[in-house]
């Protein structure tokens, strides 16, 4: 036989061999992705996961080409200093403005006390400098919420050291009420883990509302929102805007938030009323959720309800008790 009429015969056997496995596919199925929409590897927002949007920030000192450059400790009475650096390790000069601000600096000691938020001052050098208290020894993180023009939001994070004694303090138990001076804030609302919550926090002064909050921020009261366990930065949206014609200036606020774990959250609230910006502090507890779990080997299910670690600040497993340090 010749060599053309060999490879026409062996050609004609594979095609044979193909159809065939065709036919029995045909007849099984796919066995590795499916087009069926119930199917469970097919995950959608409705899935109760965490969007992209709600993805927790400052875990980062790089991200997406960005990275935050601190400069050391300050002296006492001097400015902190800062970069924001491109992918070329260029300073970045050209933000897009967010929340009235082009950069919002959060400073906070990894025991969660110390909370600051300010707004630095971009110089011709292309670093941020502004004033902040650093007066209590410790370690602290420092988060900067951004949009880089033409970008998307980012929140970078990186660690600050200040030389002296630490005294670190436990997470204040969970409440539903905070006090500023002499005011009020009542948290209402459940927050739960993976699926956007709504909360509102209430302002009142010396026992009555407070109806004539004034803007902060492009809203009546800026949230921040942080993870005990690893300080999270959780990106946080207000309801409405002043002069809407619908969002009333108090006292009521309204946030919406994912929790993107169970476990110990310390939320932040900055509010403005004549003319002064006060801050309250709330300590929530996301609960893990009530599951079925199987037992035995008859089929039957028993509930299961898991509840995170009871050390403050601390996620489940992570027992260590010293902020992450």
């Amino acid at each position: 036989m010749k060599t053309a009429t060999k490879f026409a015969g062996f050609a004609v056997g594979i095609a044979a061999v193909f159809a065939a496995a065709l036919g029995i596919g045909a007849l099984v199925g796919p066995t590795g992705t499916t087009t069926d929409p119930a199917g469970h590897d097919v995950h959608t927002p409705d899935d109760g996961e965490a969007s992209g949007d709600s993805r927790p920030g400052g875990l980062l000192v790089t991200d997406d080409g960005y990275t935050l450059q601190l400069e050391k400790a300050p002296a006492a009475g001097a400015p902190l200093r800062l970069r924001i650096l491109d992918e070329n390790g260029t300073p970045l000069t050209r933000y897009t403005t967010s929340h009235d601000k082009d950069l919002h600096l959060i400073v906070v000691r990894r025991d969660l006390t110390a909370f600051q938020h300010v707004h630095p001052v971009l110089g011709t050098d292309g670093a941020w400098s502004v004033p902040v208290d650093l007066t209590r020894a410790g370690d602290y993180r420092v988060f900067a919420d951004f949009v880089p023009e033409g970008g998307e939001n980012l929140t970078l994070g990186a660690d600050l050291h200040v030389a002296g004694d630490y005294d670190p303090r436990p997470l204040p138990a969970p409440a539903k009420t905070a006090t500023a001076n002499d005011y009020t804030v009542t948290l209402d609302g459940t927050v739960t883990a993976g699926a956007e919550s709504t909360v509102t926090l209430s302002v009142a002064r010396d026992g009555r509302p407070v109806t004539d909050l004034e803007p902060y921020l492009g809203a009546y009261g800026h949230l921040v929102a942080l993870r005990g366990a690893d300080l999270a930065y959780l990106h946080v949206h207000p309801e409405g805007r002043p002069g809407d014609g619908t969002t009333p200036a108090g006292p009521g606020i309204t946030f919406a938030m994912t929790a993107p774990s169970p476990g110990d959250y310390r939320l932040f609230l900055d509010f403005r009323h004549e003319g002064v910006v006060r801050t309250a502090e709330f300590t929530v507890t996301v609960p893990y959720e009530t599951r079925e779990r199987p037992v035995g080997a008859t089929g039957t299910t028993a509930p299961s309800t898991q509840t995170p670690s009871t050390v403050p600040g601390r996620a489940p497993g992570d027992q260590h008790g010293d902020h992450g340090h």
